[in-house]
């Protein structure tokens, strides 16, 4: 892949940015070092591995959920400021 003016401008108008001329160069030396580094990556045997798609081997272990009755209604509504039959009140918060 070539690097040059033109594909700093079109990555640049892309990424909506601007550059200097010295900033510029200052990215064309920059793409060229990383286009470099990922190049070295095909030095590399890779025949037989395969792809890593999870970091581990390990698996969620969850438990199972359960519907279950924790507090009654009339318990929750006991310890209420306030209260309107079967709710919570609260201060309004949006006004109209």
């Amino acid at each position: 892949m070539e690097v040059n003016n033109k594909l700093i401008q079109d990555i640049a108008k892309l990424s909506k940015l601007q550059f200097d001329d010295f900033s510029n160069e200052k990215m064309i030396e920059d793409f060229k070092k990383i286009l470099a580094f990922v190049d070295k990556l095909t030095e590399l045997d890779t025949e037989g591995i395969e792809p890593l798609i999870y970091l581990s081997d390990e698996e969620n272990v969850l438990r199972s959920d359960e519907v279950a009755m924790s507090t009654s209604q009339e318990d929750a509504l006991k310890n209420a400021p306030q209260k309107d039959s079967d709710y919570f009140k609260v201060p309004t918060v949006l006004k109209k």
